[in-house]
């Protein structure tokens, strides 16, 4: 009961870490309020938890500053924000590259993130105390890690969005933080390669077995452990964390696995026998 009696808003909770993330809060004895575009999954979640589901896109502000008022008119207040609703964007090279992809890219992982955030706000300064989590990645962090350009340079931003605003609202108590997935099993793979909602999510099995040989825990990423991070950042036990991004990765970006590394001494070796 980490998060007992603290009100939550969570954004992009149909399905994946979102989804989890919620199950996760309510879990830890929050009130729950989550948004998404599917009204069927949407539903299928609120039946399952007994949070509340809020159809909205939050490409849109006026979704965004819906989203926020109906959580602070029910409790008069918000305690928690994540961020976390987002999606593949298209990939290729940039002479090929359609910018109203990228458009989308910046308006559903940055635009929507600091709608939420600007109406949040208000509310959590005058409460002198918030925590606001961003769902980054590390193709925020280092290029390559994701086959497009557009949805990199949003989660660069978004991360970036979680220092600066971190730095103003801090003064006020209020804490913002970001934690940045590595691979992570969810239908955001099954959707990148164009399968449709549901067969994406059928699809996590196969992409764990692919996403297990990328770090050097021989292991897929998982929504639980996206979860258990924004548990731990939306509760008290993070009340000195401030302006932080969590690389919650498997090593991933932390350099290369020992086995390539012996396997490319032994080739460079190979070159002098």
């Amino acid at each position: 009961m980490r998060l007992k009696g603290k009100i939550a808003i969570v954004t992009g909770g149909t399905s994946g870490i979102g989804r989890r993330i919620v199950e996760r809060f309510v879990e830890e004895g929050a009130v729950v309020f989550f948004s998404g575009r599917r009204e069927r999954l949407g539903t299928e979640v609120a039946q399952a938890t007994g949070a509340t589901f809020i159809e909205a896109d939050v490409a849109r502000e006026a979704d965004a500053a819906r989203t926020v008022a109906t959580a602070a008119k029910a409790h008069g207040r918000v305690d928690i924000l994540v961020n976390n609703a987002g999606g593949p964007a298209v990939g290729g090279r940039l002479e090929s590259l359609p910018l109203e992809t990228f458009d989308m890219a910046i308006a559903v992982h940055v635009r929507g993130a600091l709608a939420h955030l600007k109406h949040v706000s208000a509310l959590m300064r005058a409460q002198c105390q918030g925590s606001i989590v961003n769902i980054g990645s590390v193709a925020g962090h280092r290029a390559g890690y994701s086959s497009s350009l557009s949805y990199g340079v949003a989660k660069a931003a978004l991360i970036h969005l979680s220092r600066c605003a971190a730095m103003e609202l801090g003064e006020d108590g209020v804490r913002v933080n970001s934690i940045s997935p590595g691979g992570i099993a969810t239908g955001i793979f099954g959707k990148a390669m164009g399968l449709a909602p549901d067969a994406a999510e059928a699809s996590k099995e196969k992409v764990k077995v692919a996403l297990a040989k990328l770090q050097a825990l021989p292991r897929a990423g998982l929504p639980d452990d996206i979860a258990d991070a924004a548990v731990y950042l939306a509760s008290d036990e993070s009340s000195f964390v401030n302006g932080a991004d969590l690389l919650i990765d498997g090593g991933l970006i932390g350099g290369r696995r020992f086995s390539e590394v012996a396997a490319g001494g032994q080739a460079m070796r190979a070159l002098f026998d």
